[in-house]
């Protein structure tokens, strides 16, 4: 009977060691990565990881209602930069944990000569091009930047299909929706798209460094749970697979 009770006391440690649920809004840019990530935290520390991808421009307009998150990694820094501003984050969480880079990606079936760089998209044959949406998705905003430096605009704006998030901005790509996309290059290395199609990196000079921060907001219940995944990024094994999805590591780190 009193081994039964041990057994029963262990489990129920255990449950609840293992409670603590982290709520975590990602950038879409983030979805490969954070896989490794997540499950690795999970693996060392017992606490959940709960993440949700989107566009970071929705999610901080989530948040600014109110929206019950835990730590809200963004693609643009400017988005956590203005809730720290509103006092709506953590203070002193604020991390810039990474630069994201753009690419051209079509499927490997693909006739089209990325080599070409951004003047492929001059081709006859390409009748959509897929794009974030630049209202919300930092990486569409750098997309037509990097469209507006070859001066190529007002000659294939037209044929833009702009995805929610970057995302879904592969899936247009990926699904034939589209014959070429602007992409991240995190999306590009993953698995599946690495395996299905080719892509070509757009020169950094090209478009605004795509500076990427975190923070922790001011309403979360696992304050010290948060900390720890933030912490958690900085540690050099979190770093090598950041590295390995084709993320940079910020200058502001």
């Amino acid at each position: 009977m009193r081994r039964l009770l041990f057994v029963c006391v262990l489990l129920f440690c255990r449950a609840v060691a293992f409670a603590q649920d982290l709520s975590v809004a990602a950038a879409a840019d983030l979805q490969f990565a954070f896989k490794d990530v997540a499950a690795r935290f999970e693996k060392e520390t017992r606490h959940r990881v709960q993440v949700t991808y989107g566009s970071s421009g929705n999610f901080f307009a989530q948040i600014e209602n109110g929206a019950p998150f835990d730590l809200f990694f963004s693609a643009d820094s400017g988005y956590p930069q203005k809730l720290e501003d509103a006092g709506l984050t953590e203070p002193g969480s604020f991390y810039p944990y990474a630069v994201g880079k753009i690419v051209l990606w079509a499927p490997k079936i693909s006739p089209l000569d990325l080599t070409q760089g951004l003047k492929v998209l001059l081709d006859p044959g390409v009748k959509k091009i897929a794009i974030a949406n630049p209202e919300h998705a930092p990486y569409g905003r750098a997309a037509v930047s990097a469209i507006k430096h070859e001066n190529l605009y007002d000659q294939i704006s037209g044929k833009f299909v702009m995805g929610e998030n970057i995302s879904q901005t592969a899936t247009f790509v990926t699904a034939g929706s589209a014959d070429i996309g602007i992409i991240a290059l995190s999306l590009a290395l993953s698995p599946a798209m690495q395996n299905d199609g080719k892509y070509w990196a757009i020169p950094d000079d090209e478009y605004p460094t795509i500076e990427q921060a975190a923070v922790i907001l001011k309403s979360s219940k696992q304050k010290e749970s948060a900390k720890q995944f933030l912490q958690f990024m900085k540690s050099s094994s979190v770093q090598e697979i950041m590295h390995q999805y084709g993320f940079a590591m910020s200058s502001g780190k």
